[in-house]
């Protein structure tokens, strides 16, 4: 029996160079880097990827890029969302023969008031898990507007063979967690949360067994995990306090941005430059990240100093 996934699996950064173009050799340096954080996985083209920037042909470069540099050395999870079934399923089936481990996908919308009923939802979700082939985590997050309630979820874990894995980040995180997997049992094989691991202590004690945060610090969220797990609640506790203002300041500060800031300061890539409309960091809110962030020191800081 295959082991389920569980740990810290961080969203890879999509670099760019000044201009705004890929930076593919950036990219391998990134996902070493990730690698050298002690990640339990990597998850790619996802939101704070910049998924949303980029085009389909670049997202198929990034993909064979990051599916071949990677290798097989940690489980590769790659985002598939898209409103259109249709779209979403290529995706997969892309993702699946390239070699991807796991897909994410959000629920079907667009906008403000495109959605899917549940039907179709459901309908979708199972089209996209068939195409692919391999285990899906559904991403329950603000972004999509979507309303995902548990029994929905839990129908769909039951359903779809293929949907095990839960990646929750809506408000009161923790305490959807701990109705999903009371509900769902042994269909929830890894109920996870994200939105940097802002929520992570609470959601471990709900029945977390694995986060996503960004690529800035999994080294230092990883022993939280580890600690918990082996009972250790104190040290946990006192690990996570200590980068828990690094963590809020990234969340509710910076985004994205954070990470290849982060990044490019400690060498591991030459630009830090996000695609507009996104904008770059204030000067000094990126002072006061680099401030925040020299005080933990993290491999991402000093990796190829």
């Amino acid at each position: 029996m295959i082991e389920p996934y569980q740990g810290v699996f961080p969203i890879a950064p999509t670099p760019f160079d000044d201009r705004g173009a890929l930076d593919l050799e950036g990219q391998k340096r990134v996902l070493d880097c990730m690698i050298d954080q002690g990640v339990d996985g990597i998850c790619i083209l996802a939101n704070y990827s910049e998924q949303f920037l980029l085009t389909d042909a670049e997202r198929d470069i990034l993909l064979d890029l990051c599916l071949t540099h990677i290798a097989g050395r940690v489980p590769t999870i790659v985002t598939c969302s898209h409103f259109s079934t249709q779209i979403a399923a290529e995706r997969a089936r892309r993702a699946s023969l390239s070699g991807a481990d796991m897909l994410m996908l959000m629920p079907p919308y667009h906008g403000t008031t495109l959605r899917a009923g549940e039907v179709q939802m459901v309908e979708h979700f199972t089209a996209v898990a068939e195409a692919g082939g391999v285990p899906v985590m559904i991403q329950d997050a603000p972004l999509s507007g979507v309303e995902l309630s548990v029994p929905l979820l839990v129908r769909l874990a039951k359903e779809v063979p293929l949907v095990g894995y839960f990646k929750i980040e809506m408000p009161t995180t923790a305490a959807k967690l701990r109705s999903l997997i009371e509900a769902g049992g042994d269909a929830i094989v890894g109920p996870f949360d994200g939105e940097e691991s802002i929520t992570l202590l609470a959601d471990l004690n709900a029945g977390a067994t694995g986060t996503m945060p960004s690529a800035l610090l999994p080294d230092l969220i990883k022993p939280v995990l580890e600690s918990h797990r082996e009972g250790n609640i104190d040290n946990a506790n006192a690990q996570y306090n200590r980068i828990l203002p690094l963590i809020n300041f990234e969340n509710r500060q910076c985004g994205l941005r954070a990470c290849k800031a982060v990044m490019k300061e400690g060498g591991v890539i030459g630009s830090d430059v996000v695609r507009h409309p996104l904008t770059p960091l204030h000067p000094a809110t990126r002072t006061e990240l680099i401030r925040l962030v020299s005080d933990l020191d993290p491999i991402a800081l000093k990796w190829a100093r």
